[in-house]
C-alpha cells in the first residue's frame, strides 16, 4: 500500500490486487489499474484541502504582514531612506579602501585640467589573473590637448596594445568614482565621455558584418565626441581590404587631430605602420610601439610601451607561436619575403622640403604576386643562347602550370 498523487484524483491510496481483500469497506474506489486498485478516504481529503490550500494561504499571510509592516513605518520612510543611503555609501567606500589596500592603488589628483598622466598605470583586472611569481609591466601614459592629444600604438599581437587601451580607461573612470587607482601616480583631468570601439562582433540577426558594427560604432564617437572626452580606438579598418582599412584608419585620426571644437585625447592602437608617418605632418600626434625582443625564430614580449613606431607585427611568428603547421608558416616567410621587397618607397610626398596638408599620400604594399616573381625568377634563370626549340616549349609549358592553367 502507497499513498500517491496526480492532478485528477488529487491524493489517493494505491493497493496492489494481493492485498485488496483488506480493504476496509469505508474507502471509496476511485481507479483500478493492471496490478492495483486505487482508493480514497473521508481523512485523506481533509488532509488534501490543508495542503493545496496552504499555499494560497501563506501567500495571503505574508501579503497582510508586508501590509501592516509598511502602513506602520510609513511615517518614519526618510529616516530610513536616509540610513539606506548612508550604508550604502560607507559599502562602496569600504570597498575602494580594501581593494586599495591589498593591490597597492594611490590616491589620483583629479582637476578641471586638460592632462591624463599616468605613472606606472596598471590593469586592475589582468594583474589579478596573472601566474604565482609574474609582475605585471607597468605604463606611462600622457595625453593632454595642446602638445600629446593622439597617441598612434603600434606592436606585434599579443603584445598588449589592447590591454594598455582598458586599463587608461578604467583608471580614468576609477579616479572619477572616488576610488584609489592602479599605478605609482595619477593626474587625470575630469572626462565626460569614454568612448570606445574595441573588439570585433558580427550582428548577423541584423544583417550587420564586423565591419559595419565597427563604422557604426566609430560614426557614434565621431558625431558624440566633445573636448573632454576619452576615445580609445583598437584595430580601425581591420575589418575590409588593406588599402580601404589604412585608408579610413588614417582619414579618422586625421579628423580627430583637426577637429574644430574639439580635441579629444585618443589612444590609437594599429598595426597599419603606415600610420606612423602622419607624426610628421600632425603635430599632436605621437608615435609610441610596444617593445619587444626577436631572439631567432621566437619573438618575447616586453610589454613596455616606448616612444616610436613599429615597423613588425610579428604575425608569422604569432602564428607559429600557436601551433600552425611547420610547412604553412614556412609559405607564409616566403610571401611576406616577396611582399617586403615590393614595398614602395616611403610615401608622403614632399614639395620644397616641406610636406603639404594637400599632397599627403599614403605608403602601400605594392601587392604583387607571389606567383608572377616566381616566374620571373624563373625566366631570368633560362639560358636563351643555348635553349632547344623542344626545352623552350617545356619551359614554356612549365610556366604555364605556375600559373594553374
Amino acid at each position: 500500500m502507497k499513498v500517491g498523487f496526480n492532478n485528477v484524483f488529487g491524493y489517493f491510496i494505491e493497493v496492489t490486487h494481493t492485498h485488496k481483500d483488506k480493504v476496509p469497506a469505508e474507502w471509496t474506489r476511485k481507479q483500478t489499474l493492471t496490478n492495483a486498485e486505487r482508493y480514497i478516504t473521508e481523512e485523506l481529503k481533509q488532509y488534501e484541502e490543508k495542503i493545496l490550500g496552504a499555499e494560497e494561504k501563506i501567500l495571503a499571510l505574508e501579503s497582510r504582514l508586508f501590509t501592516e509592516l509598511v502602513q506602520s513605518i510609513v511615517e518614519y520612510i526618510q529616516p530610513i531612506q536616509l540610513n539606506a543611503g548612508l550604508i550604502g555609501r560607507l559599502d562602496v567606500l569600504l570597498s575602494f579602501s580594501d581593494v586599495a589596500l591589498k593591490n597597492e592603488y594611490v590616491r589620483p589628483i583629479v582637476n578641471d585640467s586638460s592632462v591624463i598622466d599616468i605613472r606606472n598605470g596598471r590593469h586592475p583586472v589582468i594583474e589579478k589573473q596573472l601566474p604565482p611569481g609574474e609582475k605585471f609591466i607597468a605604463n606611462d601614459i600622457y595625453l593632454d590637448n595642446d602638445t600629446q592629444q593622439i597617441l598612434m600604438i603600434t606592436g606585434p599581437n599579443m603584445s598588449g596594445k589592447s590591454a594598455l587601451l582598458r586599463q587608461t580607461a578604467l583608471i580614468t573612470l576609477l579616479a572619477q568614482t572616488g576610488s584609489f587607482v592602479p599605478a605609482s601616480a595619477a593626474t587625470i583631468g575630469y572626462v565626460d565621455k569614454i568612448f570606445t570601439r574595441v573588439g570585433a562582433s558580427d550582428n548577423i540577426s541584423s544583417g550587420e558584418s564586423t565591419f559595419m558594427v565597427e563604422m557604426n560604432e566609430t560614426a557614434s564617437i565621431l558625431h558624440n565626441l566633445s573636448d573632454r572626452s576619452l576615445i580609445l580606438l583598437d584595430e580601425i579598418g581591420r575589418g575590409t581590404a588593406t588599402y580601404d582599412g589604412v585608408s579610413i584608419a588614417w582619414a579618422i585620426a586625421e579628423y580627430l587631430h583637426n577637429h574644430t571644437s574639439a580635441r579629444a585625447k585618443t589612444l590609437f592602437a594599429t598595426h597599419y605602420h603606415e600610420m606612423n608617418e602622419m607624426a610628421e605632418s600632425l603635430p599632436r600626434i605621437r608615435n609610441f610601439h610596444v617593445s619587444v625582443k626577436e631572439l631567432e625564430n621566437k619573438v618575447l614580449f616586453l610589454r613596455k610601451l616606448v616612444p616610436g613606431g613599429s615597423e613588425h607585427s610579428f604575425g608569422i611568428h604569432v602564428a607559429r607561436m600557436a601551433g600552425i603547421p611547420a610547412k604553412v608558416v614556412s609559405r607564409a616567410d616566403e610571401i611576406l619575403h616577396h611582399l617586403e621587397k615590393s614595398r614602395s618607397a616611403p610615401g608622403m610626398s614632399k614639395k620644397d622640403g616641406k610636406k603639404s596638408a594637400d599632397e599627403m599620400q599614403l605608403s602601400f604594399f605594392q601587392l604583387d604576386d607571389p606567383v608572377l616573381e616566381q616566374i620571373r625568377e624563373e625566366i631570368l634563370r633560362v639560358d636563351i643562347d643555348n635553349l632547344t626549340p623542344m626545352e623552350a616549349l617545356n619551359k614554356l609549358n612549365e610556366i604555364k602550370k605556375l600559373l594553374g592553367r
